[in-house]
């Protein structure tokens, strides 16, 4: 539906003074100059090196292949429309996007819902199962944003349910490298599992009142330069996902199917430690996590994998890290003799569970991974 000028310049103003923009300037510069353009009808002419030099105030020796400033800005202002209409937003006449590939703004009236036909019940029962792990990860996602969304709105309330666990110094030892002033935190869920929605809500919860610019992203949409210009939780197995899987990060321990494989096992530890489901499917299931705390794109920021092949190992790695009496365990396995904590590493947990949810969690064997100067990871 066509959307006439007046209406999109005031919703382009509507974005560029909610709580989302107020204080980034430099991607209230970019989306003011790009929405101009738009209306204009001079997007589509639009080349990196204009909107380094005239939103980005880069001088005129800027060089697009050899610096990428303007892809992340674009890439974070894509980020942060859909984190305003994720929750400012929600409710606006006018949807304001960016859409991959181009310099573009689009606007859209946003339309009243149409309750759909009801579907043969033949259909209703062919997709019942798989809409019921969608609607688990879409209320997930929403149910995250909106506490995350809480915390920006209320800083001096705070509900019981956002305030899960205390603050402890082993938590801070784990999550401060995560925590960073200058880079936002983005959380990734991999797979549309029940672990994997509600992990990503504990982590909400645990967060949401300790991190301003807490954002979260199906896996499947993280591209490289929002790799590059956040720090990144990423719950689940990383198979399927390209950007994550071609990072240059030599690990010592990785998730396979049905498993996780230690590729250089130190003397008395497993080679490979094997899931293993509940023999009647109600007894106790033990399985495995993987936590790989390791650097980001080209060395810097930091990626921390919470990863696992079931439900309940995956949960049981954001437990951990929310969790001061699992935390403490962690930190203490991880010191090295010198007593602090090492940048990077990994380490792998025995959960055991019951109906998916985990009842015991230890650590079995773990690394001290240091920093190589590429950001690779040495063996």
């Amino acid at each position: 539906m066509v959307v006439e000028a007046g209406s999109s310049q005031a919703q382009i103003e509507r974005i560029l003074q909610s709580k989302t923009l107020r204080l980034s300037e430099v991607q209230r510069r970019l989306l003011t100059y790009l929405a101009e353009r738009s209306l204009a009808g001079e997007a589509d002419d639009l080349k990196e090196y204009a909107v380094g030099i005239d939103a980005l105030g880069k001088p005129s020796s800027y060089d697009p292949r050899q610096e990428s400033v303007v892809r992340m800005h674009v890439a974070r202002l894509r980020q942060k429309l859909a984190e305003y209409y994720r929750t400012e937003g929600a409710a606006d006449p006018v949807l304001v996007d960016l859409p991959k590939g181009g310099f573009k703004i689009t606007f859209e009236a946003r339309q009243a819902p149409v309750d759909p036909a009801p579907a043969p019940a033949a259909v209703q029962k062919l997709h019942s199962r798989w809409m019921r792990k969608e609607a688990v990860v879409t209320a997930g996602i929403v149910l995250l944003a909106g506490v995350t969304y809480l915390a920006a709105r209320s800083p001096r309330v705070q509900p019981a349910a956002v305030e899960s666990s205390p603050w402890s110094a082993d938590l801070q030892q784990l999550w401060s490298p995560l925590l960073s002033p200058t880079r936002p935190l983005v959380v990734c869920i991999a797979d549309p599992s029940f672990g994997t929605a509600s992990g990503a809500f504990r982590l909400g919860q645990f967060l949401g009142l300790r991190k301003s610019d807490l954002l979260v992203t199906p896996g499947n949409q993280l591209s490289m330069p929002e790799i590059a210009m956040n720090n990144i939780v990423f719950l689940g197995p990383t198979t399927g996902n390209r950007q994550v899987q071609s990072l240059p990060i030599d690990q010592q321990i990785v998730l396979e199917p049905d498993g996780i494989r230690n590729l250089k096992p130190l003397a008395g530890e497993p080679a490979f430690v094997s899931d293993r489901s509940a023999a009647d499917g109600k007894g106790v299931a033990e399985s495995y996590a993987l936590i790989s705390h390791l650097p980001g794109l080209y060395g810097n920021g930091d990626f921390l994998y919470l990863s696992g092949n079931q439900a309940a190992s995956v949960m049981a790695a954001v437990k951990v890290f929310t969790d001061p009496t699992l935390a403490r365990a962690l930190v203490t396995s991880l010191k090295i003799p010198s007593g602090i904590l090492p940048r990077y590493y990994q380490a792998v947990l025995r959960v055991k569970s019951m109906d998916e949810m985990p009842v015991d969690i230890s650590t079995v064997l773990h690394r001290d991974i240091s920093a190589a100067p590429n950001g690779a990871a040495k063996r």
